[in-house]
């Protein structure tokens, strides 16, 4: 059936990372060139879809309670659930009274597809991938520039992850490593770079892996795409795409961090200084049950390696406080550390026990009030070292992607974009410069404090 012809309109209500919103916007481009109208989730819609997150209990629990509430939103809709949920709990989803198609993780592109079947023929629709058994990266095709709410786009280079930490479900609900050809990545990012998007942030699960499965995979490449094998190869084909003025990195991995690959993404005056860590705790002993595969002084090492690299890079991570077996011995090295290793801003979390994991079963689970306690002991601390770097920036140029005209003052227009190290600005201009990127001088003055 002609989905057009029926005037149906959809909500995609997105929950989770960055790789769900890359996929959440490329399936708004597959409704909208199949003619159904993509509405807001506030709006009464013919269907909606919830792209699920399942990266802890939490999350899987206000995926479910969000599938509910579309329901009762429009009691006659479609309801789709999409994503990791499914993955995680799919024998009980497709049962659900509430749900009317459940569509996996790998099965997203077909999403037109999905929802034409069930016009057509009006019964429940399982759509599922056994994740763990598949090698193939699910294409979703190349999103539409028209379509995309920024002057910053993310694009997703691969899928899945091989490292199984012992807190973490990603691996079962996302599979291995799967990587995106590179001829398809350039050809997307050519496109929105023609279109006028400034800003390209390269996304996915595990992105230091990309390229690893190549060698083990009979992957057909386009023969006039030099075959690239790792991340630093990617980052330097984008780089010689002339319409791009910038690219970032997703969360990376501390061993990806070496002279060769800092020796090619530092050539390109393209790439944004600004390089996220993941690290989870800053203890080796807590290390070694959450299962990472470093420790504490690689991590510091890694960090001075960008330091001598790039010209007052930011450097951000994550460390989860609480973890199984965390004393507060534990705890006191992991804050002597961060102070001494000096983050622009490290993201905390509380850790939250994730069902089918390994920690999950770990004794010495760590009460609640003792979380609450350490989380703001290290809150404290990032807010004075992201201060302590913005306090640095004094005098120094940078070059700022112009996002929106944020106010206007007493006839004064004020624009809001970030920095190439991704400092949020704030600055009087006479007129309009949004989507330009400017060189400015950075002062106290124009540096938004976070509240």
């Amino acid at each position: 059936m002609d989905l057009e012809k029926r005037k149906l309109s959809a909500a995609i209500i997105n929950l989770g990372c960055k790789v769900n919103k890359y996929e959440a916007d490329a399936m708004k481009d597959k409704l909208i060139l199949a003619g159904i109208a993509v509405v807001e989730p506030e709006d009464v819609a013919d269907i909606y879809i919830v792209n699920t997150c399942s990266v802890t209990n939490m999350a899987q629990k206000k995926s479910r309670q969000m599938l509910r509430r579309a329901k009762k939103w429009n009691p006659e809709a479609i309801i789709v659930a999409a994503g990791c949920y499914v993955n995680a709990e799919h024998d009980v989803l497709k049962d659900e009274d509430f749900i009317d198609i459940v569509v996996s993780n790998n099965c997203k592109k077909d999403i037109v597809e999905v929802i034409r079947e069930y016009v057509d023929e009006h019964h429940k629709s399982d759509f599922y991938v056994d994740i763990n058994q598949t090698k193939e990266y699910e294409e979703m095709g190349s999103l539409e520039a028209s379509h995309l709410d920024h002057q910053r786009a993310y694009i997703k280079i691969q899928d899945g992850c091989n490292q199984f930490c012992s807190y973490c479900i990603i691996p079962y609900t996302r599979g291995r490593v799967r990587s995106r050809k590179p001829e398809n990545i350039l050809k997307e990012i050519t496109k929105l770079a023609k279109a006028g998007v400034k800003e390209f942030v390269l996304t996915g699960i595990h992105i230091s892996s990309y390229g690893l499965d190549f060698n083990e995979s009979n992957v057909e490449y386009d023969d006039s795409i030099e075959r690239t094998s790792n991340l630093g190869d990617l980052v330097e084909m984008i780089a010689a795409i002339p319409e791009v003025k910038r690219i970032r990195l997703g969360s990376l991995e501390p061993r990806i961090i070496t002279e060769e690959f800092l020796d090619k993404i530092s050539k390109s005056e393209k790439m944004c200084p600004h390089f996220h860590l993941s690290l989870q705790s800053a203890c080796n002993a807590t290390l070694k049950r959450m299962n990472r595969k470093y420790t504490i002084e690689e991590f510091e090492e890694k960090c001075e390696m960008l330091r001598r690299y790039f010209d007052k890079p930011a450097l951000t991570t994550d460390v989860i406080v609480g973890f199984p077996g965390e004393t507060e011995e534990e705890f006191e090295e992991t804050v002597r550390n961060l102070k001494r290793i000096g983050l622009y801003e490290i993201h905390v979390f509380k850790y939250s026990v994730r069902a089918g994991t390994v920690a999950e079963r770990m004794p010495d689970q760590v009460s609640e009030e003792i979380k609450n306690q350490r989380s703001d002991v290290l809150l404290a601390l990032t807010a004075g070292q992201k201060k302590d770097f913005e306090d640095s920036l004094a005098g120094f140029e940078d070059e700022v992607l112009v996002e929106e005209m944020k106010e206007e003052i007493e006839g004064i227009q004020y624009y809001e974009g970030h920095t190439k190290r991704y400092v949020k600005v704030k600055f009087p201009y006479e007129c309009n410069v949004v989507n330009q990127v400017l060189s400015m001088k950075l002062d106290e003055s124009i540096i938004c404090v976070e509240k």
